[in-house]
């Protein structure tokens, strides 16, 4: 795109209607990401980079490193500005900003650590709870609660608003036997969890404080395992039924996926800003392909057989009929076996960021690169992702990146330990 047809497009947009701006300037930042070329880039120095995470004001960037560390760059300068060698006593797996300077991180060591970016000094405190590695952290804005999960297939509530060096136990929401990821939408109304047998669950309608107490004795792979084996009208009479049709906590498992995709190990999970859709990677079960894929998580589809009662009486004796959610997928690499790559989605929902061997390439809806809300693809054959945009600045596997949240830059980070800035260049 030219300078001359972007200022056109901006003479345009100030004439129109405050939400025709808005929506005009959300084009054009779109647009911007199509140009993004490499810039800058930084080894860590300490193993592979794991994860990265803005803060929501854009300022800090973090790194979660391979060998316990923690770095941070400033990215307007795209320089370091600071250093925890030894943030944990294992791998550094995620980071989630609480604010701009408050923000947790989860480890190999099975804890969760809470930190301020203004005294790097020490953790404001360390939670201990989890008795295998931790993968996933979301902070739950209306309930001032952290949600974290590992491999021992907990998802714990942490009350963190005391602050204290020594936080109080935590409370178990549920437990998920081959748990993967956990994903909270932006308005916390929904959880998403994705395992590593294949299937999905989202939880609607989400009220964290009496979750425990709803799922109570509910067991995840049990009922999957018969849904696949059985089929659900062999489930007429299962005593968990209740939980697929209540309004408090509804629980969905979503089960389709590409033809000969034969999904196995979901280990990369995030949610579209609105919280329209899920977007996993996921390895087949013979380990020989990757796949990513879309998938639809509002309500109930069009034409959907569920209806939603208050009463369990009504319910009791409904099986759980999974639903077509899948709405864009397509076939991945499958280098660097045996790490995962986690996906990142831009903050118009517009771009999935994939690994693709020693670089990532931007995944769109549409060839027009279009809003999801604009294209409506429900209702009709899942369609194939198309590929806008291929970067390659590394010398091994791409396994994290992320998008900045206030301007056109993407940061990615490899196995190799290297950290390269992409930004939009016209």
């Amino acid at each position: 795109m030219s300078r001359l047809h972007l200022q056109r497009k901006l003479r345009l947009g100030w004439a129109a209607s405050p939400s025709q701006r808005q929506r005009c300037i959300q084009e054009l930042q779109s647009k911007l990401y199509l140009h993004l070329s490499k810039v800058a880039s930084s080894y860590v120095g300490y193993g592979a980079v794991f994860n990265l995470e803005f803060s929501p004001n854009g300022s800090i960037l973090v790194a979660a490193c391979e060998d316990n560390a923690m770095k941070f760059y400033d990215p307007l300068s795209l320089k370091q500005i600071h250093c925890v060698p030894k943030a944990h006593t294992d791998c550094v797996n995620c980071i989630r900003f609480l604010d701009d300077r408050t923000f947790a991180t989860g480890s190999d060591d099975c804890t969760v650590a809470l930190w301020d970016y203004r005294n790097m000094k020490q953790k404001i405190s360390q939670l201990k709870g989890h008795s295998n590695w931790v993968k996933s952290i979301e902070y739950s804005r209306s309930m001032g609660q952290l949600i974290t999960s590992g491999f021992d297939g907990k998802v714990y509530a942490w009350n963190i608003n005391s602050y204290s060096t020594e936080a109080a136990k935590p409370t178990e929401l549920l437990c998920l036997d081959r748990l993967m990821r956990t994903r909270l939408t932006g308005d916390d109304s929904k959880m998403v969890l994705s395992t590593s047998l294949g299937y999905y669950v989202v939880i609607h309608g989400l009220e964290i404080d009496s979750l425990a107490q709803d799922l109570q004795d509910f067991v995840f792979d049990e009922y999957y395992l018969l849904l696949q084996e059985k089929g659900s009208m062999a489930l007429t009479d299962h005593r968990s039924n209740h939980v697929f049709h209540r309004r408090r906590n509804r629980v969905e498992l979503v089960t389709d996926f590409p033809k000969e995709s034969f999904p196995w190990c979901i280990s990369s999970l995030v949610v579209h800003p609105q919280g329209w859709c899920m977007m996993s990677r996921f390895t087949s079960e013979m380990e020989d392909s990757e796949w990513t894929c879309v998938h639809d998580i509002q309500g109930s589809r069009p034409n959907g057989t569920k209806n939603i009662y208050d009463s369990c009486e009504q319910e009791k004796d409904l099986p759980f009929h999974p639903e077509e959610r899948l709405l864009y997928y397509m076939s991945e690499p499958n280098d660097g076996r045996g790490y995962i790559k986690e996906l990142s989605v831009s903050p118009d929902g517009r771009f999935i960021c994939s690994s693709f061997g020693y670089g990532v390439r931007l995944l769109s809806f549409s060839d027009a690169c279009g809003e999801l809300c604009d294209l409506d693809p429900r209702g009709g054959d899942p369609k194939e992702l198309q590929e806008k945009c291929l970067l390659t600045s590394h010398k091994r596997t791409v396994v994290t990146s992320r998008f900045s949240p206030t301007h056109p830059t993407l940061v990615t980070g490899c196995l190799e330990g290297k950290v390269v800035f992409h930004e939009a260049r016209l």
